[in-house]
């Protein structure tokens, strides 16, 4: 307990210095707010601007869950049917990394085409974002299920969907909510990349005319409030994979002794 406490201290000193280093910085060269503006300034444009910018939030937090619970259902399902079959595997995986290797701006355009612009692009953006990352770990997770275990089930009769449902998705969440984590960080990349495309709202939409204004203050004021969502979903599904996949992973003590 002391031991995680003194870590969480070490790590709030290190961001902190992290911000003071950049504002010593900027005032010692003199760096311009077009260039780089000072944590201050930005500080001062999320306070002085949050009223516009919530809504703009809101939209932001609403496509990103919207397209990242998609993704989930997409993810597993096809994870599920990857895992478990040796012919899906061989057809769905060329398929999958393919269509990962696409740079996703390039299909926001056939996304508009097909259901105009708006908050559908950003959604089906995000959701395909995350949708590589939640497969590939479902069917990692079926596929290293042990075979000892499968057997044991055989031998009490069990069907397949028995022994998918109480041995195989069980051992499958460490690698499903370890996905979950890199996913969610992609949504949000896929619903800026729409909205800065796609869209009239949206905090893509807010960076995208700061910059063609020269309002880098509010660039990095876009930026941080990405982040801060980004950090507080990351931490969310960290505590509940925590709660739900605890005997999957070593205890601190264990680990760095």
């Amino acid at each position: 307990m002391e031991q995680g406490l003194r870590r969480r201290l070490w790590s709030a000193v290190f961001i902190v210095g992290f911000f003071v280093l950049w504002e010593a910085f900027c005032w010692a060269f003199h760096i311009s707010d077009i260039v780089l503006p000072k944590p201050s300034q930005i500080i001062v444009t999320l306070v002085t601007r949050m009223p516009a910018l919530w809504p703009h939030t809101v939209q932001t937090l609403y496509t990103t869950l919207v397209g990242f619970a998609l993704g989930i259902l997409a993810g597993v399902a096809l994870g599920v049917i990857v895992g478990s079959s040796r012919l899906a595997y061989d057809v769905a995986y060329p398929l999958l990394i393919g269509f990962a290797s696409i740079p996703k701006v390039a299909v926001v355009p056939i996304f508009v085409l097909w259901f105009g612009s708006g908050a559908v692009p950003a959604i089906l953006t995000a959701m395909i974002m995350s949708l590589f990352p939640i497969v590939v770990n479902v069917a990692t997770g079926l596929a290293t299920t042990e075979p000892e275990l499968e057997d044991v089930m055989k031998a009490l009769r069990a069907s397949k969907l028995d022994i998918l449902w109480n041995v195989g998705l069980p051992r499958t969440m460490p690698y499903f909510f370890a996905s979950l984590k890199v996913a969610v960080t992609l949504a949000f990349v896929g619903t800026v990349i729409s909205e800065t495309v796609a869209s009239n709202r949206g905090i893509g939409n807010v960076m995208m005319i700061a910059s063609s204004n020269f309002d880098v203050p509010l660039v990095f004021a876009g930026l941080i409030i990405l982040a801060i969502m980004g950090v507080a979903l990351y931490a969310v599904f960290s505590l509940i994979e925590a709660r739900i996949t605890g005997w999957a992973h070593r205890k601190d003590e264990f680990a760095m002794g």
